[in-house]
């Protein structure tokens, strides 16, 4: 071997150099873990990261960089400016047409949600329980259809398949028609939206727009915040929301994941501004403009339903999403029930859980047996396991996958949306979730989880020590990643 030559033909310099960059990265490594430290959504997140960035760097520093902050701080500080223009343009929102403020402020369990959304409970609506993809589509339809002035048109995965183009018609044609038609959809949820999708929409005038994750000095790379909100808003009179995306497989036409179990809400009355002021925080957000759009609020035709809608994101103050499951069910006097897809609770909502149970509340978690992100199913053993106590009960949910998300509190508080129980719509999503007040509607979602509980089979949640060894591994590896997911 030459002088200065070592195995592999590398020389003392070149294994300089080499041993200089490592050394680098593994400083990088030590500092980042600094920041994760000081900076992270949990103590157990920050504990994942810093070991990670520590011990492993050439893998964890650019994915800590890219999926482990957990500030939007671009979207912070244009939304100091943008919501105080918003409001500019839309002082008629608030304060509250006085017709339509409910009283509900008056009992603490609905006062502690009214702080939460910085907005009151409103009565006068009318709220239909739209049950799957079909009964969701016709009327998002129907309520497109009826649209004279302007739709808004916001979700969080939207697919080029025979779904996605049924609305694109649709959009195009009424935007053919003269209406203003705004088109907002997350272009990581969207990631496989090609652009021969979105140009007959933007030449028939359209307004089409990602919602720009990635926009603002810093958030170029990040691809952890999404915006996982779907809202419909025909006129300000209408809106839709709930937990179906579009696409075929949430009518159920998916061979992976079959028939498809999902919830949605038409909502009409003074609740539908609020669900309008969400659409526009995230429209000026993307694109620095407000629609002009009609902010008098109106009573539906025989409303009685006193209604809140809560939009949470990592920009809150608080955890906004978070403080929300935890109060309902520590309000709870005597039922929760809760549908979710996903079940990775943080330390908070498990205590909430388990004091419901201990004041003897009927406590039901409906999760789906057959998982879409495999690593979040994984991570539900350990976490039925840990909640679990005599009057908590688990099931999974047999003919498809589960996709609600549904909490049924007593017999006069429901709530639906687009937020799961993990740490993802906690701390990472822009969700909304709509607080509907109302025994009968109370009683047709209780009606509803019935038959969903008829089709489920109930799960020991004690069942992980059992398991073999090598599951209960994955299982608790998975859990140990479940705070940086």
């Amino acid at each position: 071997m030459p002088p200065g030559k070592f195995a592999y033909g590398m020389d003392l310099s070149s294994l300089t150099i080499v041993g200089t960059i490592l050394s680098f990265i593994h400083l990088l490594g030590i500092l980042t873990s600094v920041h994760a430290v000081m900076n992270g959504r949990t103590p157990q997140g920050a504990i994942a990261w810093a070991l990670t960035l520590v011990f492993i760097p050439y893998f964890s520093l650019p994915i800590y960089w890219v999926f482990g902050r957990s500030k939007f701080q671009g979207y912070i500080n244009s939304r100091r400016v943008g919501n105080e223009r918003v409001r500019e343009h839309t002082k008629q929102l608030r304060p509250v047409d006085p017709r339509f403020l409910s009283d509900l402020n008056q009992n603490l369990r609905y006062k502690v949600l009214e702080e939460l959304a910085d907005y009151p409970f409103t009565t006068g609506n009318s709220v239909e329980l739209l049950i799957d993809g079909d009964a969701t589509y016709d009327a998002i339809e129907e309520a497109i259809r009826s649209a004279r002035e302007y739709i808004l048109f916001q979700f969080y995965i939207i697919r080029d398949d025979e779904s996605g183009r049924r609305f694109r018609e649709l959009l195009i044609e009424k935007a053919q028609e003269g209406v203003r038609v705004y088109f907002l959809y997350d272009e990581i949820g969207s990631y496989q939206l090609p652009h021969k999708y979105l140009e007959p929409m933007r030449h028939a005038g359209v307004s089409v727009s990602p919602f720009h994750t990635t926009k603002g000095r810093g958030n170029r790379f990040q691809l952890n915040f999404r915006n996982h909100r779907k809202i419909v808003v025909a006129d300000g009179r209408v809106a839709l929301v709930g937990g179906l995306n579009i696409g075929n497989e949430y009518q159920g036409k998916s061979e992976r994941f079959g028939p498809w179990r999902d919830t949605h809400i038409r909502l009409a009355g003074p609740a539908v501004q609020s669900a309008q002021w969400s659409f526009v925080e995230d429209w000026y957000w993307a694109n620095h403009m407000t629609p002009d759009l009609q902010w008098q609020e109106e009573g539906a035709e025989n409303g009685t339903q006193q209604v809140l809608i809560l939009h949470s994101g990592p920009v809150d103050d608080l955890e906004t999403c978070g403080l929300f499951f935890a109060h309902l069910c520590n309000v709870a006097c005597k039922r929760v029930w809760i549908a979710s897809p996903y079940f990775v609770p943080d330390r908070q909502l498990i205590a909430a859980l388990q004091l419901a149970a201990l004041r003897g509340c009927d406590v039901r978690i409906m999760l789906p047996e057959r998982p879409d992100h495999l690593m979040v199913y994984l991570s539900s053993f350990a976490y039925m396991h840990e909640t679990a106590t005599e009057n908590i009960r688990f099931y999974r949910y047999q003919p498809g996958f589960l996709h609600q998300k549904v909490i049924l509190i007593d017999d006069e508080l429901a709530a639906i949306g687009t937020a799961n129980l993990d740490n993802r719509s906690v701390r990472l999503n822009f969700e909304i979730m709509a607080s509907i007040v109302d025994p009968e509607f109370a009683k047709q979602v209780e009606t509803m989880l019935e038959r969903d509980f008829d089709q489920c089979v109930e799960v020991d949640p004690h069942e992980l020590p059992t398991r073999s060894f090598m599951f209960r591994l994955i299982v608790s590896l998975s859990r140990l990643l479940a705070p940086i997911q």
